[in-house]
């Protein structure tokens, strides 16, 4: 399979101090990866490397066949699906939520004077339909519960077809039955033979979806653990990546986690 993304000896410095230090890791076609590990562990700065917003200190990466430094990344990014709290926030409160979505076609957040074909307000239209929000296309995007911006955030993420999808703690705010029904929709997502390769991020293994193939453990900015999925959300490693005993047990498809007693 085909690389996706690849980082080589990746280290980042702010404030003096490393966020991610010597990390390698590669994400294949077809590849399903959750970026697991506390808070400070480094798991947004990842993403919003692969997501080509800011550069490594040091170290290669590459995004979709292109090597970061060596090429124009606008021309990159949408071929990129990216849902975050940092794209929400930005999305206008009074822009409907069709067009929130429709206006990833070109990577722009909020419409403007740029046109679109009907072909391209159909793909939209399914894709909210495909999520369970179809019927919020003519709803503004602030009067959206948590749950509702969440799925429209993934449709927006989807809009352009990109080859490389990235998530970062889609379910973060989310209810218990908010949190269930998106898993549920990320999994039928993970399994469409067709879809990106996806990485999502989240501190709690509760959240990750069936069909996730692999998994990357964070502690400090340094990869604890990386493979698949099985191995690497175990007892061992995920102890070793939040830093106390923990009892992991699988059920189905799912995780769950607790401090060992």
């Amino acid at each position: 399979m085909a690389e996706v993304l690849r980082l080589d000896g990746v280290t980042v410095v702010r404030g003096g101090g490393p966020i991610l230090e010597d990390l390698d890791w590669t994400v294949r076609e077809g590849e399903r990866w959750v970026v697991l590990g506390p808070n400070g562990a480094g798991k947004t700065t990842l993403l919003q490397i692969a997501a080509t917003a800011i550069h490594a200190t040091r170290g290669r990466v590459e995004v979709l066949g292109e090597e970061l430094g060596l090429v124009d990344v606008f021309e990159l990014r949408p071929r990129i699906g990216l849902a975050s709290a940092a794209i929400a926030s930005r999305l206008p409160g009074s822009e409907r939520v069709l067009d929130v979505v429709v206006t990833a076609t070109y990577a722009v957040l909020g419409r403007w004077r740029e046109s679109y074909d009907e072909v391209d307000t159909r793909r939209a239209q399914a894709l909210l339909e495909a999520l369970g929000a179809g019927h919020l296309a003519e709803r503004t995007f602030g009067t959206l519960s948590e749950g509702e911006r969440k799925r429209v955030q993934i449709a927006r993420a989807l809009m352009a077809d990109p080859e490389l999808m990235l998530l970062d703690e889609p379910a973060a705010g989310l209810d218990l039955g908010g949190r269930e029904d998106l898993v549920r929709r990320l999994a039928a997502l993970a399994a469409d033979p067709v879809a990106p390769a996806m990485v999502l991020v989240t501190h709690h293994v509760e959240e990750v979806p069936p069909g996730f193939t692999h998994a990357l453990l964070l502690r400090a900015g340094r990869a604890v653990a990386s493979g698949p999925v099985d191995e690497v959300l175990a007892e061992g490693p995920l102890s070793e990546a939040f830093g106390l005993p923990l009892e992991v047990q699988k059920t189905g498809e799912r995780w769950t986690a607790r401090a060992r007693a």
